[in-house]
């Protein structure tokens, strides 16, 4: 793949590129630079945008040629008090969550799972931590606190003043030549940009991609963290879609999502449409009564906003495909879940734990 090709896959990933002259020439001078991204294992569940979504955008990056490392944060969880603070449970989810993107289409080829558990171990990355410590302001790592999806005035353990020193840590650890995480991560990416020459490492390049909207409407506010308050989070399990809810489940869910008629900004249904299914599929079918216009093929985002901007497509018309189409994508690891028995007794054991925000 000539370079052009690889530069417009990672570009259709980064909603912002820190700096695009700097990933330009990141693969013009390495074949198969190194990108990271790290999940946090919390919750009973993974919901799409962390499944679907992910999956998708590591697909791209390693299309490009980028070697692909996913780090598994289950000391961060722990510091940032997940599960009650119980590392083990915290472990159990960080394995299911690796199943979850075993079947749910990520090309596993070119991506290692990694846990922070297994380089804790090591006093190298502890000085790392340190160094980033020893350079930064508690204002400075406090004001990173998106990247645990609380506000600052949520930051209150000191565990969770480590979390960011450790997370800055984590890509000079990992050898990392590009961060790959959401836009509520850029904060503390920004920090390592700031602290990595300094510090006698590098300036990683940070491709931050979009966050997937909840199905509520948008808030009003328009502060430092509506990002948090936007994107779609397990901790409002109502306005998201989990890789294992059923199909009524879905349905259900979508059903009473916000999607006002002829509303492009900000319409959470459009937005599945344009980063999941059309990644995914190569067109959307309508099924509609004649006396409603009849069924209707639209082959790309673009003509689907235009419709939809002209009252051409009814809400409900989108709810009902949405559906359709989500469960498609869904489907494999929900019956895989089901199907499994060591998967389903995996699951089944999550369930069972007490979730802590």
């Amino acid at each position: 793949m000539d370079f052009e090709a690889r530069l417009e896959l990672v570009k259709q990933v980064g909603e912002e590129i820190l700096t695009e002259e700097e990933l330009k020439h990141l693969l013009q001078t390495e074949d198969h630079p190194v990108a990271y991204d790290g999940f946090e294992p919390s919750g009973t569940d993974i919901h799409i945008a962390q499944g679907i979504l992910r999956s998708i955008n590591i697909n791209k990056m390693v299309k490009a040629g980028i070697k692909f490392k996913m780090l598994v944060a289950d000391w961060h969880a722990w510091a940032n008090n997940k599960m009650s603070g119980d590392l083990e449970k915290i472990q159990s989810v960080g394995k299911y969550m690796i199943e979850v993107w075993k079947h749910c289409g990520m090309d596993l080829k070119n991506v290692e799972f990694i846990w922070a558990n297994d380089f804790v171990k090591e006093p190298e990355y502890w000085k790392k931590v340190m160094q980033v410590a020893r350079h930064s302001t508690v204002n400075r790592i406090v004001r990173t606190g998106q990247i645990m999806g609380r506000k600052e005035a949520e930051v209150q353990q000191a565990s969770q003043i480590l979390y960011p020193c450790m997370q800055c840590a984590d890509i000079f650890q990992l050898k990392a030549d590009i961060t790959q995480l959401g836009m509520d991560q850029r904060k503390v990416n920004v920090l390592a940009r700031e602290l990595g020459p300094s510090l006698g490492f590098w300036k990683p390049v940070v491709v931050s991609h979009h966050m997937l909207m909840g199905l509520g409407e948008p808030p009003k506010t328009k502060d430092i963290d509506r990002v948090i308050d936007l994107k779609m989070s397990k901790s409002k399990p109502d306005t998201a879609i989990f890789m294992n809810d059923s199909e009524e489940e879905i349905k259900r869910k979508i059903s009473k999502a916000y999607c006002p008629v002829k509303v492009i900004e900000e319409n959470p249904i459009l937005e599945y449409c344009k980063y999941l299914v059309f990644e995914k599929f190569n067109a959307m079918e309508f099924k509609r009564p004649e006396k409603f216009g009849g069924d209707l093929v639209v082959g790309n985002y673009k003509e689907l906003e235009k419709l939809y901007s002209e009252g051409k497509i009814h809400p409900m018309d989108l709810k009902n495909a949405a559906v359709f189409y989500i469960n498609e994508m869904v489907n494999p690891v929900r019956g895989a879940f089901e199907k499994d028995s060591k998967l389903k007794k995996l699951l089944h054991t999550i369930r069972e734990y007490e979730v802590t925000r």
